[in-house]
């Protein structure tokens, strides 16, 4: 696929400028043919630039400013909604006057004592969602509970400003949390930016795994936020949202009780729009007090699973592989390694084929392929062991060679211990992360059972990257 320039074409004289637009290259890029064809990006896709885009991506790789000229801007948007790229923007139309906070609350009366961190901001607005003792100074109440949906759509409702920031009763912000997320929003493609949710630090064992493992840290990358991508939601923990996109889509979908973020994302990117994870913008989130609210707060995320199903379809799958990736690793669980290994060359042997027409050597072709196949596995492995596991554990049990998939699926959790180091003994980390599968995915099927669907338990096998080997963006 080629992604052409127009040479020499000036913005309409009168036109406001936009801010001046830099771009960082994401760990994944690489580039190949001179740099006509890059790879990378999340979900992993292939471009094809002409001569005059090879030039263009390689001086702004090397920290030029992308020209306000509309074949540039349309080249450099390519690469940042590929994942390829992204943004840096010299300065940014709000400022913190342009933000107002959205505190949701509900018995928890110490929350007045942490709005000071947010005093540069246009307004705070704490609502009360049905506190046992009403909460003094909360701009508005619900007399009973509603959830956490209803209170941020009062919340934001009430928000004078064209941007709100939403932000959990517990949540800590850090210096330059704002500065870091606002520029995001010169693009007017964007309609969230979410930081980087981190938890607090804490010497028990459970703070301290959940200082390795929150669920609401998506990691030290950036990312467009999309399914499939590399960050697939971001939680309203912390997230800034123009209120044109909430009113546009009626805001939080206040029916469902969990998940209620992730829709939202979900909806956004649905409708064309772009929501970023900036983790160069850093909050700190308490984590759960107690090992039962841990695995209560890790069944309650599973429950939520089957909504988002219903509503999403394939973006909320516990597995997303292509059809040959399965039959690989279907084929490793049914004790038969010949087999499997005979698919994953045939199929490594086809995508050269694909792939050289836009430039991508032979080797490096089947290397890629090889390395999804491997990178499936643990993707595999997760989904046993964790969506899956109430019918997938006994199943592979039965068996030596079940069992024995099951031991290499739980080692990844020794693995990573050996690899990351988290400041708990290795004991210790592998209870508390089988604990963490084994509350997620009994959420996950209890609320597949309420539902009555099997939608949150079916892979994604569509097939990658592309019937022709390219992503086409």
């Amino acid at each position: 696929m080629s992604a052409t320039v127009p040479e020499n074409t000036a913005s309409q004289a009168g036109a406001p400028r936009s801010p001046q637009l830099f771009l960082t290259p994401d760990p994944s890029l690489g580039r190949l043919s001179g740099g006509r064809t890059l790879l990378g990006g999340s979900p992993y896709r292939v471009l094809r630039l002409t001569e005059a885009g090879a030039r263009l991506v390689e001086g702004w790789l090397e920290g030029q400013a992308v020209a306000e000229r509309p074949g540039q801007r349309r080249l450099a948007e390519q690469l940042i909604n590929a994942g390829m790229a992204h943004p840096r923007y010299a300065a940014g139309p709000f400022t913190a006057a342009d933000v107002t906070a959205v505190v949701p609350v509900r018995d928890h009366p110490e929350v007045s004592g942490s709005l000071g961190s947010l005093a540069q901001l246009a307004a705070v607005v704490v609502v009360d969602d049905g506190s046992a003792v009403p909460l003094p100074g909360a701009a508005l109440r619900h007399p009973a509970p509603r959830g956490p949906a209803a209170a941020r759509n009062s919340g934001w409702r009430l928000a004078g400003t064209e941007l709100v920031a939403f932000l959990d009763a517990d949540v800590a912000v850090q210096p330059g949390w704002l500065e870091a997320l606002l520029p995001h929003f010169a693009d007017p493609q964007v309609a969230a930016v979410a930081p980087r949710v981190r938890s607090r630090a804490g010497t028990s064992v459970l703070e301290r795994y959940e200082q390795e493992r929150s669920p609401l840290d998506l990691g030290p990358l950036p990312c467009v936020v999309r399914p499939g991508s590399r960050v697939s939601y971001v939680p309203t923990a912390a997230l800034v949202v123009r209120v044109s996109a909430l009113r546009e889509l009626g805001g939080f979908d206040e029916t469902l009780r969990y998940g209620e973020d992730v829709d939202l994302v979900w909806r956004l990117a649905g409708q064309g729009s772009l929501v970023r994870y900036e983790p160069a913008s850093e909050v700190r989130h308490a984590p759960r007090s107690r090992w039962s609210a841990w695995a209560r707060q890790r069944f309650d995320y599973g429950t939520s699973a089957a909504p988002l199903a219903l509503r999403h379809g394939t973006a909320a799958a516990p597995l997303r592989v292509s059809p040959w990736t399965l039959a690989c690793w279907a084929a490793v669980a049914a004790g038969r390694p010949a087999a499997a290994a005979g698919t994953a060359l045939i199929t490594a042997s086809l995508l050269p084929r694909k792939l050289h027409p836009v430039g991508v050597p032979a080797q490096e072709a089947v290397a890629l392929a090889l390395r999804g196949h491997w990178g499936a596995g643990r993707m595999f492995a997760d989904a046993v062991t964790r969506s899956w596991w109430p019918v997938a554990v006994p199943a592979l049990a039965a068996s030596r060679n079940g069992r024995l998939l099951l031991a290499a699926a739980w080692g990844r959790h020794l693995a990573d211990w050996h690899t990351q180091r988290p400041p708990l003994a290795l004991p210790q980390w592998f209870a508390a992360r089988v604990g963490d599968d084994l509350a997620y995915g009994a959420g996950v099927w209890w609320g597949a059972l309420r539902h009555r669907t099997l939608a949150p338990l079916r892979p994604d096998t569509s097939d990658w990257p592309g019937r022709d080997g390219v992503r086409r963006l």
